[in-house]
């Protein structure tokens, strides 16, 4: 098999393992409180100093259109569950950042999507292969602009 062959192979059994996996963590996923996409948008949040990005920075992390986005954010906001701030180094820029409230709902419904995880996938490959799952994972990901 050539190099070419080999890597589109590699791409193929990547891809429909995450869709597979994909639609299992959704289908589990309790959206009583918030949705999949809204879920991912305060995972990212989570991740930075005081819960906060640029919404241009945000749109970075994810797989959604700006528009769609934002849309979404103005729905987090309005539930109390993230704030729109001015960005004080660009008047053009809007910071998102997650309030209590939506960080204990991010928690909770962490708890349960983390259960799903690990079962789907912590319970078919073990810990070396999850670390070298990791591993190979980071060699793929490149950041956009």
């Amino acid at each position: 098999m050539s190099d070419r062959a080999l890597a589109i192979e590699a791409w193929e059994a990547l891809f429909r393992a995450q869709v597979s996996v994909m639609r299992t963590l959704n289908a589990e996923f309790p959206e009583d409180q918030i949705s999949f996409n809204e879920y991912d948008v305060l995972f990212n949040l989570s991740t930075q100093p005081e819960r906060q990005l640029r919404i241009r920075d945000l749109n970075k992390h994810l797989l959604l259109t700006q528009p769609s986005v934002s849309r979404m954010v103005d729905r987090l906001a309005a539930r109390g569950i993230v704030v729109k701030l001015n960005d004080p180094t660009d008047a053009r820029g809007i910071i998102v950042r997650m309030t209590e409230h939506g960080y204990d709902v991010y928690r909770r419904v962490a708890a349960a999507h983390g259960a799903s995880i690990a079962d789907r996938v912590g319970s078919r490959i073990s810990a070396d292969e999850m670390t070298t799952l990791i591993e190979i994972c980071r060699k793929l990901k490149t950041e956009t602009r």
